[in-house]
């Protein structure tokens, strides 16, 4: 095998714009709903590159593609590359595609430079990681790893009522695999970063560590609606007041946990919504996040006390419940220092990373030792159609997530020949 190979950087380009026109929109963005045709067609233009390259192509039951590529040593475990292809219905050409598109040009450049890897190298297509369309996200990932059951998954139903499993069926893609069943031995995730810190400090490669920790609360405010005229200040039982004080509460939780920790409101509904009556009801939904979960516990702690303290002092009832709660994940250590050094020998400036977002690699690294590459994205937008990664930062992140995965290959077989001797 020779020392270094290098990806077509060219090509994986045209992959990104030719991909990009499969629910592409006016604005330059990409509206790829799970399950929708614009999904199915994204999915059999894979199938067809992947079986171009001779490469077997399996669709397990909630519909998670895996290509493998054989290796040289039977029986040994696939490591696989991949990310998935469904996008917001505000979404760009780059998140979660990318590490598709990038598995598939690593397989496309070890057939050019006729190199075969000790292990199988597989490429996966998770379904529904976005959960825009079915709830909740990161479903087949979730199977796959035993989250979540065939059942669940396919019951879960859009807002026009069609379910999971409908859905599946009529774009074609309810394989006959059962879900789990596919085996793999390691997973490596490129995928851009979704925020600003690597263009900030102009590191081209995120080595992520691991995902933070994330708790979602669903917060229900019960004061009185009055005529905003005639009711004195002092008489008031205004829910949307008690909703303001605990946004601003969820704001100062977090920059008490400074640096790393993030809160925010980000969903309120407020009732009867009139300009001229005070609102009776506020529901919102409150987002923590931290990389330890030690942390997080002490956040979530002080926002519930938060949330009491708030709807005394206005004097309205107030009920509340965790609606998501997902440990933090650190990811393995030697997958971890095959990126790193990857971007090392590239010469790529790299910055030891945690995801803010959750992705499917939370899941799998539940079972094999997973990590994930990021590259920068521009003005840290994501799940917006104005989302870029400017193409040589795309070309850098393949060409490192080659150089790990055959690190990775060579050190895991060296370990297996050393332990059968």
């Amino acid at each position: 095998m020779p020392d270094t190979i290098s990806i077509n950087a060219d090509r994986l380009l045209g992959t990104i714009f030719e991909t990009a026109q499969f629910g592409g929109l006016p604005n330059g963005g990409v509206a790829r709903l799970t399950l929708s045709r614009h999904d199915k067609e994204v999915r059999d233009w894979l199938r067809a590159q992947c079986e171009a390259l001779g490469l077997d192509v399996a669709v397990d039951a909630v519909g998670n593609m895996f290509a493998t590529r054989p290796g040289r040593e039977a029986g040994t475990l696939p490591i696989a590359m991949g990310s998935h292809l469904d996008t917001q219905p505000t979404g760009g050409r780059y998140d979660g595609i990318l590490g598709v598109l990038g598995a598939l040009e690593v397989l496309r450049t070890l057939d050019e430079a006729g190199i075969t890897t000790h292990a199988p190298l597989t490429l996966v297509n998770w379904t529904n990681e976005e959960g825009s369309r079915f709830s909740p996200a990161m479903l087949g990932s979730g199977v796959y790893a035993g989250v979540y059951s065939p059942d669940y998954a396919c019951s879960r139903t859009d807002v026009n009522g069609e379910t999971f499993g409908a859905a599946l069926d009529g774009i074609g893609y309810r394989g006959d695999v059962p879900a789990g069943s596919v085996p793999l031995g390691a997973l490596f995730e490129l995928h851009i970063e979704q925020g600003p810190i690597l263009e900030a400090e102009n590191a081209v490669i995120g080595v992520v560590q691991g995902v933070q920790g994330l708790n979602w609360y669903e917060v229900e405010l019960t004061g009185r609606a009055a005529h905003t005229g005639s009711t004195p200040m002092s008489m008031r039982r205004n829910a949307l007041l008690a909703a303001a004080r605990i946004i601003e509460s969820v704001d100062a939780v977090a920059r008490d946990h400074a640096p790393h920790a993030v809160g925010s409101v980000g969903f309120i509904e407020a009732h009867p919504n009139s300009n001229n009556v005070i609102p009776g009801f506020v529901r919102l939904m409150v987002d923590l996040r931290h990389p330890d979960d030690a942390v997080l516990s002490q956040m979530a702690s002080a926002v519930e006390r938060a949330i009491a303290d708030a709807a005394h002092s206005a004097d309205v009832t107030a009920e509340f419940r965790k609606v998501a709660e997902t440990a933090a994940v650190s990811f393995d250590d030697e997958c971890i220092e095959a990126v790193r050094d990857a971007a090392a020998t590239s010469g790529y400036a790299s910055r030891d990373i945690i995801s803010g977002a959750g992705h499917d690699s939370v899941h799998l690294s539940r079972l094999v030792p997973t990590t994930m590459i990021f590259v920068p994205s521009e003005g840290g937008l994501s799940h917006n159609a104005a989302e870029f990664t400017a193409p040589h930062e795309c070309a850098a992140g393949v060409q490192v997530l080659l150089d790990a995965v055959l690190a990775y290959d060579r050190r895991t077989a060296a370990n297996r020949a050393g332990n059968a001797g």
